[in-house]
């Protein structure tokens, strides 16, 4: 009986050390995206088409989504006791979402709507051109860096 019991407990706690591990979010390896990609063109409807095209989209909603959410939090600062400085910069801030769009502070702007398959197109020539993706070991590095480069956000000589 104390044998099963001690038994028992070790294969409990050798599962509760081992959940965590389960629990750790992996960030996607440029090499492991480009594996998917890399038969977007030939058969977007696959299922690895379609794994590139959801984490393309993955990536910019959650960038527009934490662009939102910081702007949104940057406001609500200024708002408790604001400066002049502080009401100008917040003022300014709105003016530039307004006219770039949500994701202007993540570097890249698509503006009016772009269409998905635009952007992925995009993405996925340049995951597939090793100078593009060099030495960068995440996907999400390169892909931030193709939306960068073909969807900058025009600075307004205005401002």
């Amino acid at each position: 009986m104390k044998q099963s019991v001690v038994g028992i407990f070790s294969a409990l706690l050798l599962i509760v050390v081992a959940v965590p591990a389960a629990w750790a979010v992996e960030a996607l390896s440029s090499d492991e995206l480009i594996s998917h990609c890399e038969y977007y063109e030939s058969d977007p409807e696959s299922i690895d088409g379609v794994f590139c095209v959801r984490y393309i989209q993955g990536f910019i909603d959650g960038a527009v989504a934490t662009d939102e959410r910081v702007t949104l939090n940057v406001e609500a600062e200024f708002a408790k006791e604001e400066s002049f400085t502080e009401r100008a910069m917040r003022t300014r801030l709105g003016s530039r979402l307004e006219r770039f769009g949500p994701s202007y502070y993540a570097e890249f702007c698509l503006g009016e709507p772009v269409a998905l398959k635009e952007v992925v197109t995009l993405v996925v020539r340049d995951l597939l051109n090793e100078e593009h993706v060099g030495d960068m070991a995440l996907a999400r590095n390169a892909v931030y860096k193709t939306l960068r480069n073909e969807y900058p956000c025009e600075a307004d000589d205005a401002e």
